[in-house]
């Protein structure tokens, strides 16, 4: 007699599962690893952790490293006092974001659009896919006779440290001069500019950081430098500083 075939939902997976194999899938989601990283996050020691779960202190320091592992009745406990679901501890782990922008690596770009440019640029974050901030290494250099810098401005928020020499940072009417070990965080959708204030090139490490904020008026923005120095054609971009994420 021939025995029909068996639908799907009727199918019944027959690989055996030993207690090896399902121990090491348990390892493999570090469920230890994730509880002591809750507990900690909330700055909660173990025994605070066993009053709120009702399990004792020891169990859950062998839970954390691996020793023994959590029945679901257990784990949920633990899910609960967190506000997790159980699924949080079999979810496959993101890998953490963690890059290194070597300096032999790095490409020196001038300022775009610009045939006499102002500054030089390092991007030290283009190897970031989807970043919230850009970090540069920037070089600005001193003015030529007659040369223009006009203010710009771009979404978000920006912050210059100076490593090396004086720079000087327009904001809005605000006109400041910063020198080596000097500091500024501001709002970037405010126009501003910035250009060497000596006669040797002026370094600073800037960081833009891409929330939007809201555009303010340009409060009678004066021309920078000697006459009529009005930034240079295109504008001095520090927000994505011009780079390309292709860099």
């Amino acid at each position: 007699m021939i025995k029909p075939k068996a639908s799907p939902a009727e199918e019944v997976n027959t690989t055996h599962i030993d207690s090896e194999t399902a121990e090491n899938f348990i390892a493999q989601k570090h469920i230890g690893e994730r509880i002591k990283r809750l507990r900690l996050k909330k700055s909660m020691g173990l025994v605070e952790l066993g009053r709120h779960t009702g399990l004792s202190a020891s169990f859950l320091s062998q839970l954390e490293t691996g020793r023994v592992v959590p029945t679901l009745r257990n784990l949920a406990r633990i899910a609960m006092v967190f506000s997790k679901d159980l699924a949080y501890f079999f979810e496959t782990e993101p890998h953490s974001l963690f890059r290194i922008h070597r300096q032999k690596e790095r490409v020196r770009l001038p300022q775009s659009g610009s045939d006499d440019p102002t500054y030089y640029f390092e991007s030290l974050g283009y190897m970031v896919p989807d970043r919230h901030m850009d970090p540069y290494y920037a070089e600005f250099v001193p003015l030529k006779k007659n040369q223009d810098v006009r203010p710009h401005v771009h979404a978000g928020y920006e912050f210059l440290y100076i490593l090396k020499g004086d720079l000087e940072i327009r904001h809005a009417d605000q006109v400041s001069v910063l020198g080596a070990g000097d500091a500024v965080y501001f709002d970037a959708s405010t126009p501003h500019a910035y250009l060497c204030a000596g006669k040797t090139s002026a370094v600073a490490l800037i960081v833009t950081m891409h929330q939007p904020a809201v555009a303010q008026p340009a409060m009678g923005l004066r021309p920078l430098g000697a006459a009529q120095r009005s930034l240079g054609g295109t504008p001095l971009r520090t927000s994505s500083v011009a780079v390309p994420r292709t860099i």
